[in-house]
């Protein structure tokens, strides 16, 4: 009996520290890591979701693509992608460096151990305190995103090099606080989403493998499933408040003054399903983008946790 029981002792040894050790850098590094992942397998999903958005030409996603690829050919579709494949690594690093300050907050609150599970509604605080501080490094990424992503839609007739020309364009145009036009907007959709994105990530992952976030072994599988629905329920969540960033961010300088106008115009000239317009792409791209994010994520901790 006492053979049998002497191995268990040093597996929770182990295991405690693991979980420790995800917080600060190792959050930060891994955020970044899958970030660029999920830019990387679901950018041109979203350039159609942007276009559909803010433009009324396009009668459904296959119609968009197929328009898009007859304009500007297959590397049309990663248009705009240096500005989020540059600025994802900051951006998802802060955002799961944000998570794991959120669940850390919960656990001194409710005087919980590293090893302890959160409850729901402690994981869902600490996603939406993870939209908090990564606004302030998304809202201009995104604006840029945004802008080169229409910038050859519809005949308009603006051509930017890439998201360092974007930039100095729009700095022009209206200031440098003309890169954070739509920050309010951005904040308003990714506290609701990131709620959405990381509950759901969290209770669909431990319903399949019975883990809480950083501990065991995961099945790629179960991280994949779990990360590819938290990404559609992020979307479900968001895409309303994103197609008032999107026409907001993309609108010329002064044509309005906040999301609550961007919001009066849309429900008085398009209606309320304008709200919904790209939900499609956005769907499509969620799956698997966000697998894609987060099975960076939990195979980047996994190895940084090899190694120290």
């Amino acid at each position: 009996m006492s053979a049998v029981e002497a191995p268990a002792v040093p597996a929770v040894a182990v295991e405690e520290p693991k979980v420790a050790a995800k917080s600060g850098v190792k959050s930060f590094l891994s955020g970044g890591f899958g970030g660029m992942c999920l830019v990387a397998a679901g950018h041109p999903l979203d350039l159609l979701k942007v276009r559909m958005q803010t433009s009324t030409e396009y009668k459904s996603t296959l119609d968009c693509f197929r328009k898009t690829l007859a304009e500007s050919g297959v590397r049309g579709m990663y248009r705009g992608m240096a500005a989020p494949l540059v600025g994802a690594t900051p951006v998802f690093a802060i955002c799961f460096w944000g998570y794991d300050m959120g669940q850390k907050i919960m656990r001194q609150v409710y005087n919980l151990s590293p090893s302890d599970k959160l409850s729901t509604n402690q994981i869902l605080f600490a996603g939406g305190f993870s939209a908090v501080p990564t606004t302030a490094v998304m809202a201009p990424m995104e604006r840029i995103k945004c802008t080169l992503q229409v910038a050859s839609a519809g005949g308009s007739g603006v051509v930017y090099k890439g998201p360092a020309d974007a930039a100095m364009g729009i700095i022009r145009a209206g200031g440098i606080t003309s890169l954070f036009k739509g920050t309010c907007a951005t904040l308003l959709r990714d506290v609701p989403g990131s709620v959405a994105y990381f509950g759901a990530y969290e209770i669909i992952k431990q319903s399949l493998t019975n883990q809480s976030a950083g501990q065991g072994s995961i099945s790629p599988l179960a991280i994949v499933t779990a990360g590819g629905l938290a990404g559609m329920a992020n979307w479900a969540v968001a895409i309303p408040p994103d197609v008032l960033k999107s026409r907001l961010q993309t609108a010329p300088d002064g044509k309005y003054s906040g999301v609550r106008q961007v919001f009066v115009e849309m429900m008085r000239t398009e209606g309320a399903g304008a709200l919904f317009r790209g939900m499609g792409p956005a769907l499509l791209r969620a799956f698997p983008a966000n697998a894609a994010c987060f099975l960076g994520v939990e195979l980047s901790l996994q190895f940084m946790n090899k190694l120290w």
